[in-house]
C-alpha cells in the first residue's frame, strides 16, 4: 500500500536534497548569509524545492493537490532573487520559464483539511541550521481525508546513527503499516529504523532544537530534572530531530507551545510524525491526543508536541503537566 507514491516521495526527497546541498555549500564557503543575517539563500532552496515538487507531482499524481509553505510573492517582488531561484530549479527541470515557475509555486496552496489527498511540503525546515552549515530537512508527506499515510524525510547533513554533528546524510520514509526505514543518500538498500526500548526515564537523551526560542531550554531543563535524565539534551534544528529518534539515538522530543492561541504548523510534523509512530514510538500533544492533521494549514490543537519511543510517553506527559503547571 502506497508503494508508489512512497517511490516518487523518496526520488522527489533525493533529489531536493541536492539541489539544497548546492545552496548551502555556497552558503558555507563565502559565510556571507550568515555574517549578514542573509536569509536569501535559504528562501532560494525553498522556493526552488517547492516548485519543482509542486511540478513532479503534477506530472506523477495530477488529482493530488500540494500544501506547501511558499508562494510566488517573493520572486514577484524580487526580479534577483527569481532569477537565482529560475537558475537551480533549472537544474531539475531545464528550460522552465519564469510564468511555469510562478505558477508552480502557487500551485502549493491546497487549504487542508479532510475532504481529499493532498500533499505537504516543507521545502527547508530549520533556517538557521542550514545557514550554520549544519542539520536541516526536507519534509513531504501524504495526507489522506486527514490522516497523514505516508512520509519521506531527507536530512542532508545527518551524520551515521551514533555519531553527532554533520555527516553524508539520510533519507527516511515510512508508510501506515509498513515500518519506518533509513537509507544513506549516497545511495544504499532502506533498512528498518526503531525507537529505544528505554523505559527508565533517568537513562533518556532529550532531543530539542538549537534555539532557545524554539525549544524553551530552561523550562525543558526543569522536565529533564522531574524525569531524572541527566545527560546533556541532543540539539539539532530541523525534522531531523524526529529521525534522531525513530532510530533510536534519543528517548524523547519536545516542543512547548508559545503562547496558548498558537498553533503548530502541519507541514512542520506531518512528514515526522508517521516515521516516529511506524517506528514504534509514539506523538501526542501535550494533553495526549494524538496530532489532528484533518483540520487545514495548522494542527486542530495548540499544546506543544510529545514524541517519545512510547515506553516513557505517559511519565513525560505528566512531567510536562508539572512542570507547565508549577
Amino acid at each position: 500500500m502506497h508503494e508508489a507514491e512512497i517511490e516518487f516521495a523518496r526520488t522527489l526527497v533525493i533529489e531536493a536534497c541536492s539541489l539544497t546541498r548546492r545552496v548551502q555549500d555556497q552558503v558555507v564557503a563565502s559565510g556571507e548569509a550568515l555574517a549578514k543575517g542573509d536569509r536569501s539563500p535559504v528562501t532560494v532552496a525553498d522556493l526552488a524545492v517547492q516548485a519543482v515538487a509542486a511540478m513532479r507531482i503534477a506530472e506523477h499524481f495530477p488529482g493530488d493537490g500540494l500544501l506547501g509553505e511558499e508562494d510566488a510573492n517573493p520572486i514577484e517582488e524580487s526580479p534577483s532573487l527569481a532569477a537565482k531561484v529560475l537558475k537551480l530549479v533549472r537544474r531539475s527541470l531545464p528550460g522552465l520559464g519564469l510564468d511555469e515557475l510562478t505558477d508552480a509555486l502557487d500551485r502549493a496552496d491546497h487549504p487542508g483539511g479532510a475532504e481529499d489527498r493532498h500533499w505537504v511540503l516543507d521545502p527547508v525546515d530549520g533556517t538557521k541550521g542550514f545557514l550554520r552549515g549544519d542539520q536541516y530537512a526536507i519534509a513531504l508527506a501524504l495526507v489522506d481525508r486527514g490522516q497523514v499515510v505516508a512520509g519521506v524525510l531527507g536530512c542532508p547533513n545527518l551524520p551515521r546513527s551514533g555519531d553527532r554533528g554533520v555527516g553524508e546524510g539520510f533519507v527516511f520514509h515510512a508508510s501506515v503499516g509498513k515500518g519506518a526505514w533509513a537509507a544513506p543518500l549516497a545511495g544504499g538498500e532502506p533498512v528498518a529504523i526503531h525507537v529505544d526500548r528505554i523505559n527508565d526515564s533517568t537513562r533518556a537523551i532529550v532531543c530539542e532544537s538549537v534555539e532557545a526560542a524554539h525549544a524553551a531550554h530552561s523550562v525543558q531543563a526543569g522536565i529533564a530534572v522531574r524525569l531524572g535524565i541527566a545527560a546533556d539534551p541532543y540539539r539539532m534544528d530541523s525534522q531531523c530531530k524526529y529521525a534522531v529518534l525513530a532510530r533510536g539515538e534519543a528517548s524523547i522530543y519536545l516542543r512547548l507551545p508559545r503562547d496558548e492561541a498558537y498553533r503548530e504548523k502541519v507541514w512542520d510534523h506531518a512528514a515526522g510524525a508517521i516515521v516516529i509512530t511506524e517506528a514504534g514510538g509514539r506523538v501526542s500533544d501535550l494533553d495526549g491526543r494524538s496530532l489532528d492533521f484533518s483540520k487545514g494549514r495548522r494542527l486542530a490543537t495548540g499544546r506543544g508536541i510529545v514524541a517519545s519511543n512510547g515506553l516513557l510517553h505517559e511519565r513525560v506527559l505528566q512531567a510536562c503537566h508539572d512542570e507547565l503547571t508549577s
